[in-house]
């Protein structure tokens, strides 16, 4: 049997196991009602304790808790930090390799610690303890997401426009095209400058018309003392604040800062009504909602990008005040309600109820528990541009898609330049070009797909360099488009299983001990072990095997192909590029020239291409209702 304990500075507050609630060991301690539990008391490092789990504690294994560059799949032996932060999502939710998963929903600062005899989960300071656990027969990971996302609310459909539905008959088609940050006058105002863009409505139709593509724009939660906004917000009380001091919280080219307060629901409503009129009626109808990891502008440094005048606040301050409470307490809820404030105001615009299919989409930085029932993407953050960051990208979706962060996406080709690379990021180098490929190469079986990245050149024009997909070499422009253009043919797959995430939460990007961890004993030791082979395959789907290269110079791709449940007398693997087969079960070495991302799929290329790919007889349909868990009989 599995323990849980509550405790708060040595004092047990509550015993219980998975087949019994938790009960509380001092009533004068707390209590439960309709949230969790409350706290009679505020509490200090209040910590929930699994385990012990006895001698093969190493042997469990522990997935999701949110995006960390770590290059891991399996966390086991990991002490992790609620801290958010550009690049940094830690959420505290997992699936274990016994049979069950977690949520922690206390938003307070803290960490998770997967220890080899026990897991724990701490929060600093809290006045409610609310907590799930949900089982599942051991190796059902699908049954798990299907409960974990019951529980924390499932994502609707995606618009047809972010998977590339909207095809346009030019060289290379565009669903989306993004205005970046500093496009308005003053941090705040929450609108383009004019001066820059004179008539936004007449160029949303206009890219409408030529491209089919619709817009996004860059908004930041950031409010200078310039903005137009600053005063009326800050007589309202609706920008974050300090216990000691006048509420700067950040800087920023040159000056400072203050967050608006996402907890508040009236000023989320006055971010709504201002971005409605000054983007959402001249046609600019989804939103990126970036640097939104709460308390700061989530820059994990100082003085950068400050020229020397002001520093950044590294780390977001613990007194920080919000309607909610202090940063401590609730500030990794801060992402989850900049989302909410966009999915509100979208949905009241089109009539829509949340849950129903989208018609526009935010992008986020960061996200908390439940981020997913938002028509909201979330990105790796500002990455840099090298080969062990395209690596660590594969772990760090691959842990988000079982937190349930299923709309993620990256930026491809690295946002910024790696310093110590000098070809990093360089749209002239022959040597970057060749990293650009192999990522949009990967890019291409995400959940989406999507350009983006600062880039440095030699010769900049219209103050900025060159980003256009014919920009990285006149060779390369044939591959990159043969991917967009393959992206476009898997429409019908990409619809199919979205739509199987949002009606059963069943993974889009998936490890592979979800689909094989039953039927190959070398994926469990190897996922055990953190083996590139587990860190760096995965299934996109029900079909596809991707295998991405990350390495440069590279002709030809070592691949596990997992042993599948058709047994090893058959070959169910079949190479894209070759049509060869091969049976499950064995290392393979395939070609892997630049024209070509190791791909293996199974079934038919048909039934991908038109979508069918859950029939009856393949299909596992989970009944979240079932008794199948028999741990606790």
């Amino acid at each position: 049997m599995i323990w849980l304990s509550l405790r708060s500075l040595g004092k047990v507050l509550a015993l219980g196991t998975f087949c019994s609630l938790v009960s509380a060991q001092n009533d004068s301690y707390f209590a439960p009602n309709s949230a969790g539990f409350h706290m009679r008391h505020g509490f200090e490092n209040v910590l929930v304790q699994i385990g012990p789990y006895g001698y093969d504690g190493f042997r469990v294994r522990a997935y999701g808790t949110g995006m960390q560059q770590d290059h891991m799949v399996n966390k086991k032996g990991q002490t992790i930090d609620f801290l958010n932060f550009n690049s940094h999502v830690p959420t505290p939710v997992f699936m274990s390799s016994r049979g069950y998963g977690f949520v922690w929903n206390s938003a307070a600062s803290g960490r998770m610690e997967f220890g080899p005899l026990r897991t724990r989960f701490v929060s600093e300071t809290t006045t409610l303890v609310d907590y799930v656990l949900i089982g599942a027969p051991e190796g059902d990971y699908d049954a798990l997401q299907k409960r974990l996302t019951a529980a924390t609310e499932r994502a609707p459909t995606p618009p047809g426009f972010s998977l590339a539905d909207n095809f346009v008959k030019n060289d290379i088609p565009v669903s989306m095209l993004i205005i970046d940050y500093e496009s308005w006058a003053q941090n705040g105002d929450w609108a383009l400058d004019p001066r820059l863009w004179p008539d936004p409505t007449a160029m949303s139709a206009y890219v409408k018309e030529k491209t089919g593509a619709e817009m996004m724009a860059s908004l930041w939660p950031a409010v200078e003392d310039d903005s137009v906004n600053y005063l009326p917000m800050q007589r309202a009380g609706f920008l974050s604040a300090t216990k000691s001091g006048p509420g700067t919280t950040d800087a920023w080219n040159r000056s400072y800062i203050r967050i608006y307060d996402a907890t508040n629901p009236d000023a989320r409503k006055l971010l709504w009504e201002t971005l409605h009129k000054n983007y959402y009626e001249k046609g600019i109808k989804n939103f990126w909602v970036d640097q939104a990891d709460g308390g700061a502008l989530g820059e994990a440094w100082t003085n950068t990008a400050q020229f020397g005048y002001v520093a950044s606040i590294p780390y977001a301050l613990p007194d920080l005040l919000y309607a909610a409470g202090t940063q401590k307490s609730v500030g990794k809820l801060y992402p989850w309600a900049h989302q909410q404030a966009i999915e509100e105001g979208l949905r009241n615009a089109t009539g829509t109820k949340q849950g129903t299919p989208c018609d526009s989409v935010s992008l986020s930085r960061s996200g908390y528990i439940g981020s997913q029932r938002f028509c909201s993407m979330i990105w790796s953050g500002d990455t840099s541009a090298s080969w062990q960051t395209l690596s660590e990208q594969i772990s760090d979706g691959l842990s988000a898609a079982v937190t349930i962060f299923g709309w993620w996406t990256v930026d491809i080709g690295g946002f910024q330049a790696d310093g110590t690379i000098p070809w990093s990021n360089h749209i002239d180098s022959p040597l970057y070009h060749e990293l650009y490929v192999r990522w949009q190469q990967w890019a291409t079986f995400l959940p989406f797909m999507r350009n983006h990245g600062q880039r440095r050149c030699n010769v900049k024009t219209a103050f900025t360099c060159d980003n256009e997909l014919w920009s990285y070499g006149e060779s390369k422009t044939p591959i990159i488009k043969s991917y967009i253009n393959l992206r476009y043919k898997l429409v019908p797959y990409l619809k199919t299983i979205f739509s199987e995430f949002s009606n059963t939460g069943r993974m889009l990007m998936r490890p592979l001990f979800m689909d094989f961890g039953t039927t190959d004993p070398n994926i469990s030791r190897w996922t055990r072990e953190n083996k590139n082979f587990t860190t760096q395959q995965y299934m996109l789907g029900p079909r596809l095997l991707v295998a991405p290269v990350t390495l440069p110079n590279v002709t030809e791709w070592e691949v596990y192909l997992p042993r599948t449940a058709a047994g090893n007398g058959t070959k169910p693997w079949t190479y894209w590029w070759t049509n060869q087969t091969y049976a499950g079960g064995q290392n393979v070495t395939v070609p892997a020239p630049l024209e070509h991302i190791p791909l293996f799929h199974l079934g038919t290329k048909e039934d991908i291409f038109s979508g069918d790919v859950f029939q009856a007889k393949n299909a596992r349909r989970i009944d979240s209702t079932d008794s199948k868990w028999k741990r606790c009989s």
